[in-house]
């Protein structure tokens, strides 16, 4: 295996510094899971507001757009590199909006997944219209798919049931953005909140799973992974993410504050355990 940039001591979170295509085709590797957060290309000059102030919706040279052949052939060659690192009853949850969510699932179909779900993250805080000649853009598509259209998937029914009031969980989740508490060691600028990735990670693997995120950026997934018993492996090109995610993992390996967060996360480890998970 080729040497991580950072090893945890629990040896349940890995991180691997450069490009993803180069990277994926020396990890020689199976993985249960894999979450995807790739550039949505949608940094297009356009205007945004954060915080009550107009700012831009770029979010760097990586996030920009050269066409929709440059994005469908981006995304078929990133997705075939992650399907041949995942077992054969791994599934793969990839995000995206309107910008690339289209050719992600043209390109599993091509590929020979089974699209399973497309979740909608309803976000319970989106930035507002100011332009106000469109609705106002509050979600974002997570396609749930499997390697395989004929080998089952795992999937904890009941837990997402429970977690949800006792009623079957729909494909519609209406989860806030980050936390406050979730930028202690900085901020990425697509960054997704833990309760998302927690749901995910929870839902679809099993204690113990090895989990892959190629587009690893602050290692959101990461996190959530050993906040609840699985293992992790990131790849990411910037430097300075890394080092957030190094100090994401020290933070969690306090067991009061991987505590404190599964609590914020409405997760208790008591309900885990009762689950056998």
């Amino acid at each position: 295996m080729i040497k991580p940039y950072f090893l945890s001591k629990d040896k349940n979170f890995y991180l691997f510094y450069g490009d993803t295509f180069e990277l994926l085709t020396k990890l020689d590797f199976k993985f249960d899971m894999v979450f995807a957060d790739p550039p949505y290309f949608l940094s297009n000059d356009g205007l945004t507001i954060q915080n009550g102030k107009i700012t831009s919706v770029n979010k760097g040279l990586w996030d920009k757009s050269f066409g929709f052949h440059y994005i469908n052939d981006f995304n078929k060659k990133w997705i075939s590199l992650v399907r041949d690192k995942m077992n054969d009853n791994a599934t793969l949850w990839i995000s995206g909006t309107m910008h690339n969510i289209f050719s992600i699932g043209q390109t599993l179909i091509e590929l020979g997944f089974k699209i399973l779900n497309i979740i909608t993250w309803e976000k319970t805080n989106p930035p507002p219209n100011f332009s106000c000649k469109y609705f106002t853009h509050s979600s974002e598509q997570i396609i749930w798919a499997r390697k395989f259209t004929h080998i089952p998937h795992y999937f904890n029914y009941e837990l997402m049931k429970i977690i949800n009031g006792n009623k079957q969980m729909k494909d519609v989740w209406r989860l806030s953005s980050i936390a406050p508490w979730e930028k202690n060691c900085g901020k990425h600028p697509t960054q997704k909140p833990l309760a998302l990735l927690s749901r995910i990670i929870l839902a679809s693997t099993k204690p113990n799973a090895w989990i892959l995120d190629p587009f690893a950026g602050s290692s959101t997934t990461g996190i959530a992974a050993n906040l609840f018993s699985r293992k992790f492996v990131g790849i990411e090109k910037d430097e300075n993410y890394l080092q957030m995610s190094i100090k994401r993992k020290l933070e969690i390996e306090n067991p009061q504050i991987a505590e404190i967060f599964r609590q914020r996360l409405s997760l208790n480890s008591n309900l885990f355990l009762q689950q056998n998970l």
